[in-house]
């Protein structure tokens, strides 16, 4: 059996058969690649994903420390060590501390001597507030 090419020239089945053997053989190379692209793709994609929720978990680990750093507890043992406390504003400084996260921050970082006039100071904002 015998075929024409588009060029005109005809040739055998076989050859036909030869040319689509040597499609599917480039197909099969071709799709060969693609599945390796997709899985370098993947990988690099799983690469990525695992980077950022490292990166999330020293996050999430950097707060965590920060708020020990700062907690509640804390403030109380520093309010607790400090001398010449009156009651008034050491209760005061327990719901400062507890409805305000900064404050905490501020009256942790503040040097010793400085924290009782810095938390009078407050008090005295809020005693006028209240009056």
């Amino acid at each position: 059996m015998a075929y024409v090419d588009e060029d005109g020239s005809s040739g055998s089945g076989d050859d036909v058969n030869m040319l689509d053997g040597q499609k599917r053989q480039a197909g099969v190379s071709a799709s060969g690649g693609r599945k390796r692209g997709r899985k370098a793709t993947g990988d690099a994609i799983v690469d990525a994903m695992m980077q950022i929720a490292a990166a999330s978990k020293m996050r999430a680990n950097a707060i965590m420390k920060n708020e020990d750093r700062f907690s509640i507890s804390k403030c109380i043992n520093v309010l607790d060590e400090m001398q010449g406390v009156d009651e008034r504003i050491y209760f005061f400084a327990l719901g400062l501390f507890e409805d305000h996260p900064n404050a905490r921050e501020v009256f942790i970082s503040l040097k010793g001597e400085k924290r009782l006039t810095w938390l009078q100071g407050k008090f005295g904002v809020s005693s006028s507030l209240i009056v």
